[in-house]
């Protein structure tokens, strides 16, 4: 029970879409706290809670500049953040931006 968090790279062509994990984290409090802030300034109204959330460029960029002091967050059995979580962003960031470069979309989601 708790906050499970996940970044995936989603690859759509005429026939659909595939999707590929780039990053899982579990319990990751502080990112998720950034995610939902970042949700609700697009103008989301729902709980931040099982949404897709993409991901462009300019997001990256600011996360990747904000990851290491995050503000903390929580919620219901969310946890807290850790060093490792804070060094698999980086992993997740660096990922990203060579798929996006590549012309696909990122799409962070969560589940609590």
């Amino acid at each position: 029970m708790g906050l499970d968090q996940y970044a995936f790279i989603r690859v759509e062509d005429g026939e659909g879409k595939d999707d590929a994990l780039i990053m899982q984290w579990r319990k990751h409090s502080n990112l998720e706290g950034r995610m939902s802030d970042l949700y609700h300034a697009r103008g989301g109204t729902s709980e931040f809670n099982c949404v897709e959330l993409q991901l462009f460029a300019e997001d990256l960029e600011k996360l990747e500049s904000e990851h290491r002091n995050l503000e903390p967050a929580s919620g219901f059995f969310w946890g807290q953040s850790t060093l490792e979580d804070v060094e698999d962003t980086q992993a997740f960031i660096d990922a990203a931006k060579v798929a996006l470069k590549n012309g696909h979309k990122i799409i962070y989601t969560s589940w609590w």
